[in-house]
């Protein structure tokens, strides 16, 4: 007998890098997750730039699309809107789907500063919506299985966090400066863009953070102009004319956790050498666990015993773990990034289907910014910042 699913109709605003991920992840979780209970739809897609329509309707399978954000946004027609564009649109895209009573996806940071993140809280509180963040990484299987450990007791007590995003994208001091080096278009510069990873991270597996103190830095400190749309992976050249570097390439953060434990934190986009480590490290009386995206499909594990073999066991990913068996049979056959995507957006899905609240929404990116707003204040007090709760700001 044929199950009967509720149908969900889909707008994406913009076709970059994400919302290219996230449309795969709707044609894909059919054929993945056969005991859903929603049918997504790709509905509309919105992007100004005419190769990317062209590329939604004939490559991905949309309905319709169109150059107009505003009018998919709000489409009779859709149920749950993706917003995937960049930064700066963020805010007045979320704005719009949340008032048309629309359930909504960002991707972080929703959109670049502090207070537009609680904007976007209060948008979406006020309509009553469904809401969800696109902090990806939490759901790599080993890392949802590192919670149950913890919640478990595997550690003990957790006594310190070390957490880090250490990223090459930046690192080109001929990179063109796109709109993510810019204040007004990007916001903050890595503490909006992978902090924020490392921030949620810490707070899904340990809990919240009292106090920060920290740096900023910022290394590469011109670039070359773009001479027209480009990616901020794109290269420019030595002759060409550059402008300033408005934001942050790197900050480092101390901190303490609710429950005693102590954290750092170090993130950056022009080190070079690592090349997408965002990585965990966590301490226990009992204990000790360790990840890193680089090795997404391995978990390092340390149980404290007293014996001469004590050391750390690696644990790969497998189908014995939550929504790993979907994608691979068996044991250390690897899933990869989309695979987090379309994880997390099934996860969002069932829960608008069902009438669920889904986490991380609106209102955990509002806890990753309490942090972030603390770290601000700290570049400028140069001395420990309490976290203040902006929803209650």
């Amino acid at each position: 007998m044929t199950k009967v699913r509720r149908p969900l109709r889909i707008a994406v605003l913009g076709l970059g890098w994400m919302g290219q991920a996230h449309s795969r992840s709707a044609l894909r979780i059919p054929s993945l997750f056969p005991e859903r209970s929603f049918e997504p739809i790709l509905t509309v897609c919105a992007d100004t730039d005419p190769i990317r329509r062209t590329r939604a309707q004939d490559d991905f399978g949309f309905s319709r699309v169109t150059d107009d954000w505003l009018s998919a946004a709000t489409a009779d027609d859709v149920d749950a809107v993706w917003v995937t564009a960049p930064n700066m649109l963020h805010l007045p895209m979320i704005e719009a789907a949340t008032a048309a009573g629309k359930a909504v996806f960002s991707e972080k940071p929703i959109g670049g500063k502090p207070e537009q993140t609680v904007q976007a809280w209060r948008y979406a509180e006020a309509a009553g919506v469904p809401t969800g963040v696109g902090y990806n990484y939490l759901w790599s299987p080993l890392v949802l299985h590192a919670r149950e450990m913890i919640k478990a007791g595997e550690l003990g007590t957790i006594t310190h966090y070390r957490g880090r995003f250490l990223s090459m994208y930046g690192s080109d001091p001929m990179g063109l400066l796109t709109w993510r080096f810019i204040i007004d278009e990007a916001g903050y510069g890595v503490t909006s863009d992978i902090l924020s990873h490392s921030v949620s991270m810490a707070q899904f597996l340990v809990g919240d953070i009292d106090e920060v103190v920290g740096m900023r830095h910022t290394t590469i400190t011109h670039r070359p102009l773009p001479s027209g749309a480009a990616s901020h992976y794109g290269r420019g050249r030595p002759e060409d004319p550059v402008g300033p570097v408005e934001n942050e390439d790197f900050a480092s953060m101390l901190c303490r956790f609710t429950d005693g434990a102590t954290g750092t934190f170090e993130v950056s986009r022009t080190v070079v050498g690592p090349e997408s480590q965002n990585a965990f490290e966590i301490y226990g009386t009992k204990g000790a666990l360790a990840w890193n995206l680089e090795r997404m499909n391995e978990l390092q594990f340390y149980r404290a015993g007293g014996s001469k073999e004590d050391g750390y066991t690696t644990v790969f990913g497998g189908d014995r773990f939550p929504y790993h068996g979907a994608f691979v049979p068996g044991q250390a056959n690897s899933i990869g990034f989309e695979d987090l995507v379309a994880i997390e957006d099934l996860a969002f899905m069932e829960c608008v289907a069902q009438g669920d609240r889904f986490s991380p929404g609106f209102a955990e990116a509002v806890d990753v910014v309490s942090v972030q707003q603390a770290l601000i204040d700290s570049w400028q007090s140069r001395t420990w910042e309490r976290v203040r709760d902006l929803k209650r700001a």
